[in-house]
């Protein structure tokens, strides 16, 4: 039997297409996926193209109330942006940074957690301490101390030009800690079981044992940690951006569009803001869902499907 036909008659899909809400929830995930995926074939204009803007169609309402327009499906923001094209370009950086500061993320705290709990001693007091100290800062905090001196060093507009890099690397560094303490809580179980005995005896180096025995079989809770520290990592980036330290309004994320918008809310253009924020709530709560869902099913002991 094919690993495909193995997969399509598992437990795991069959308790998926079982539970509505976790179908709802990863079919909003894979929608906005694809949307910020094939943003530049969905949109109306490349809302990063000075050239395609024009100042004159600033503030159109949507098409569905009075004086929208119909190539202006969510009308438009003071810049005279289609705020559907936007949107769509700002779910493709918000979940970019996203994914990508997680992935920083689990290259830290999987090494950390992994050399913590298998060497143990000082290197796992060190190490401990050290999340210890990271975790009693918040991760917005530790983001606007980071960029805020970025931005006093070298400036505002080279800022503007890393403003990805550095969102994804402040966001990955300053949360490190969740996956090493689980890494490092699972090592613990499996080092003193009977094959990594067995692979010492055999004369296999630390390295080799920590990665190829021990790691396959500590990854089942980072499933549900990487889904929900992406939820995270988007939030934090949409509020690192609304305070002004995020996407620079020329390449908005869904912060910098809410941010952006803000000011005109109570001028009447409540859908700058407005609908860049419900897409962006949407998102959040249907990943949150979505890793909910995973532990439960992860877990047999919560799991009551």
């Amino acid at each position: 039997m094919s690993r495909v036909a193995v997969f399509l008659g598992s437990d795991f899909l069959y308790r998926l297409r079982t539970d509505p809400v976790a179908v709802g929830a990863l079919s909003v995930v894979t929608l906005f996926v694809l949307a910020a995926v094939f943003a530049p074939w969905l949109s109306v204009m490349n809302p990063h193209d000075p050239a395609q803007i024009d100042i004159m169609n600033s503030e159109m309402p949507p098409v569905w109330q009075d004086g929208g327009e119909a190539p202006f499906l969510f009308g438009t923001d003071a810049q005279g942006r289609d705020l559907w094209s936007a949107i769509l370009y700002g779910l493709r950086i918000s979940i970019t940074i996203g994914v990508f500061a997680v992935l920083v993320q689990m290259v830290l705290g999987i090494t950390i957690g992994l050399l913590s709990g298998y060497l143990g001693g000082k290197v796992d007091a060190f190490f401990m301490r050290l999340a210890d100290i990271q975790l009693a800062m918040s991760t917005l905090m530790l983001a606007i101390v980071a960029l805020a001196v970025f931005q006093a060093a070298f400036g505002a507009e080279l800022f503007e030009d890393l403003a990805i890099v550095m969102l994804v690397l402040v966001i990955g560094f300053a949360e490190w800690p969740q996956y090493a303490r689980t890494i490092r809580a699972s090592v613990l179980a499996e080092r003193k079981k009977e094959y990594v005995d067995a692979a010492r005896v055999i004369g296999l180096s630390a390295p080799v044992i920590m990665v190829r025995h021990i790691l396959p079989n500590t990854l089942s809770p980072l499933l549900v940690i990487s889904t929900v520290q992406v939820a995270n990592a988007i939030i934090s980036e949409a509020a690192l951006s609304f305070l002004g330290l995020g996407m620079p309004v020329t390449k908005p994320s869904l912060g910098s569009l809410i941010s952006a918008g803000f000011e005109y809310i109570f001028s009447g253009a409540w859908w700058i803001t407005t609908i860049p924020a419900i897409v962006l709530i949407v998102l959040i709560l249907a990943i949150n869902l979505l890793g909910d869902w995973l532990r439960d099913v992860l877990n047999p002991r919560l799991y009551k499907g």
